[in-house]
C-alpha cells in the first residue's frame, strides 16, 4: 500500500494492526514515517518514541550483556525507531534527550549501521553551550 502511494489505506490498515496489538513496532515505525513524510513532527515522534519504549522494555533489565545488532532484522524496527525518534526529538528542539536515544543507539550497536556518530558529534555542542 504504502508502495503504491495508498498512504491513507496503509494508516487505516496500520492503526488497525495496533487495536489488537499495540505492541508491533514496525507498525509504529510505519506510521511514524508517514506522518514525517507528511510533515507531522509532533505524531512521528509520538510513533518513534512509542515503539523505542517498547523496545526498551523488552530488553534484559540488568542490561543488554552484548551488542544488538542491526543486520539482525529482529532489531532492525527497534533501532531504525530510535534513530527516527532521535531525528524527531532534535527537531523538535529537545537536543539533550535526542543525544540520548543516540548514545542507546550507539550501545546497542556500536558499528553505527545508522550512521547516528555524527548527529551526537554535532549536537552536542549545542547541549554544552545550552
Amino acid at each position: 500500500m504504502i508502495d503504491a502511494g495508498e498512504t491513507d489505506l496503509a494508516v487505516d490498515e496500520l492503526r488497525w494492526l495496533l487495536s489488537d496489538c499495540r505492541d508491533f513496532i514496525e507498525a509504529h515505525r510505519l506510521l511514524a514515517e508517514l506522518a514525517f513524510e507528511a510533515g507531522d513532527m509532533s505524531l512521528a515522534r509520538a510513533h518513534f518514541g512509542f515503539a523505542y519504549d517498547l523496545g526498551l522494555w523488552a530488553l534484559p533489565s540488568k542490561g543488554l550483556g552484548g551488542p544488538l545488532p542491526y543486520r539482525l532484522p529482529a532489531n532492525q524496527a527497534f533501532l531504525e525507531s530510535a534513530k527516527g525518534l532521535a531525528y524527531c526529538l532534535r527537531e523538535l528542539g529537545q537536543t539533550a534527550q535526542a543525544l540520548e536515544v543516540v548514545g542507546k543507539l550507539l550501545e546497542c550497536d556500536a558499528s553505527d549501521p545508522l550512521g547516528v556518530r555524527p548527529w551526537r558529534e554535532a549536537w552536542q555542542p549545542a547541549v554544552e553551550s545550552g
